[in-house]
């Protein structure tokens, strides 16, 4: 069994995987201890682990996983080998994650072009063609928009994502709704036009936090419950397991 600990910028995930079966998740603010040690009591046969983190605190989680599992990686984009061309020009400022969900998308439509779109604190907009992660674009997210217009305006209230969609705003805080909410989505249809433009098998996915609100008003795009980066994350485990 292998062990995939994401640690993003809100929130931690920490998998348990068997094969490509995804066994049992947890979320949590942060990685601790006590939550690895619930973790190895239920699943005692775990031998190894990959720690991904946005955070910069990937060696002192190690230091804790490294006492009950031998076989533990860093992933690195600049440094680990994944089973994917990467064209970024700058690999050591590449978040993790970005990479990570390039390997699980690829993983998942090999025979495509992937435009992944991951919705969280920030939106990253990345891209695979002929088999290579060709790099992307960074966003702020639609709760940093929100929280942005709170915080630096004197007025504003602090508003939320919505399903509601409408025309334009009738009060402030259905004009600040929309405007975010529409705003977003009128970005990354942009992006889903121009790259279904292109030649060739075409895959849009959207993952994340907040990808359910968009999925159903841009068409031609995969809801992945499966999230990219857990997957991605894995095969690159297994695809390191013997330099380990």
């Amino acid at each position: 069994m292998n062990l995939i600990i994401d640690i993003g910028n809100s929130r931690a995930k920490v998998v348990v995987m068997d094969g490509d079966a995804l066994i049992n998740e947890y979320v949590a603010e942060g990685f601790s201890a006590s939550l690895f040690d619930e973790i190895m009591a239920s699943y005692p046969t775990i031998s190894r682990a990959i720690i991904a983190s946005t955070r910069g605190d990937e060696e002192a989680t190690k230091e804790v996983v490294a006492m009950r599992i031998s076989k533990v990686v860093i992933f690195k984009p600049a440094t680990t080998p994944i089973p994917l061309e990467n064209h970024y020009h700058t690999p050591e400022t590449l978040g993790a994650d970005r990479l990570a969900a390039a390997v699980g998308a690829q993983a998942l439509k090999p025979n495509c072009d992937i435009m992944i779109v991951d919705f969280g604190t920030a939106i990253t907009i990345d891209f695979v063609e002929g088999g290579a992660f060709k790099g992307g674009n960074i966003s702020p997210g639609v709760t940093t928009r929100f929280r942005a217009l709170a915080d630096y305006t004197a007025r504003l209230p602090r508003c939320y994502a919505t399903d509601e969609v409408l025309d334009y705003g009738r009060t402030t805080k259905e004009a600040i709704e929309q405007g975010v909410m529409r705003g977003v989505e009128h970005e990354i249809r942009g992006y889903t036009e121009t790259f279904l433009q292109k030649n060739g098998e075409k895959c849009i996915i959207f993952t994340g936090g907040d990808a359910k609100y968009f999925v159903k008003r841009i068409k031609n795009t995969i809801f992945a419950d499966c999230e990219p980066v857990i997957f991605g994350l894995n095969r690159i485990l297994n695809y390191n397991a013997e330099r380990i």
